[in-house]
């Protein structure tokens, strides 16, 4: 079976594949300070819970956007998963895709997996992909060409910066208010970061549209793409595991076509 792991800036998302089929997946909180060990300690608890020896992974890949972490999770890899050697996906893998990015090293690597992923799961020319995360990335895709995207502050980059810049404000649930015009501080700024965001995404995807010069299939990711596709109908595709179904693509294609 295939492990594949998603490393970003909040949570590492973890997912068992078998073949093309995701069996399981689940998430463990990033923290810079943990030790192999205890992530370790963390993957065998989610194994034993399933009722799963460790031993039945034979491959391991993974992305990541905190380079300092890799070192950890490669030992972790090697003490808790010996005899697989894991794979990290960069820029010079074999993609499908072909990278139009002034630099392609300095793209992230969930949004390799997310651009391959879109394009290898749905029938259309042009794709974006939208990951709502810890921050929200847009990826625009055309035939097999990865032509760029859009990097913004996510929810809670950019309400925890609203609260800590401000002296009076509360930190707020994310709900959609039912309506626009707040009553109170704790609805006015959940108006103002859900509602802007949605106002943000739809003024996005129109723009980028104009740019590519005809329609496109947008796919949404993330922890928010559900609540903020309640609100609009410029999502068509919600993918809740997107990036880890890239993963599980890259690994195959690197790896002879085999999982």
């Amino acid at each position: 079976m295939l492990l594949v792991l998603d490393i970003g800036n909040t949570n590492i998302k973890v997912g068992l594949f078998e073949k093309e089929e995701l069996l399981h997946s689940w998430r463990l909180a990033v923290n810079k300070t943990s030790t192999a060990d205890e992530y370790g300690v963390k993957m065998e608890s989610f194994f034993w819970h399933l009722k799963l020896p460790v031993d039945i992974v034979d491959g391991i890949i993974y992305s990541s956007v905190i380079p300092s972490m890799n070192y950890t999770i490669e030992h972790m890899c090697g003490i808790y998963f010996p005899g697989v050697q894991p794979m990290q996906v960069h820029s010079g893998l074999t993609t499908g895709l072909r990278l139009e990015y002034e630099q392609p090293q300095q793209l992230g690597s969930d949004r390799i997996c997310n651009a391959v992923a879109a394009r290898r799961l749905y029938d259309s020319k042009r794709f974006i992909t939208v990951d709502f995360g810890t921050a929200t990335t847009f990826g625009v895709i055309e035939d097999n060409r990865f032509l760029g995207g859009v990097i913004c502050p996510g929810f809670k980059v950019s309400t925890n910066a609203l609260i800590e810049n401000t002296a009076m404000l509360p930190k707020v649930e994310y709900i959609m208010p039912d309506r626009v015009i707040g009553v109170n501080t704790e609805h006015c700024i959940q108006s103002g970061i859900l509602y802007g965001y949605v106002g943000q995404l739809e003024y996005l995807v129109r723009k980028i549209k104009e740019e590519l010069g005809g329609p496109a299939i947008v796919i949404a990711t993330g922890g928010m793409g559900e609540l903020v596709s309640s609100e609009t109908d410029c999502i068509d595709i919600i993918n809740p595991t997107l990036t880890l179904q890239g993963l599980a693509m890259i690994y195959e294609l690197n790896y002879g076509g085999s999982l």
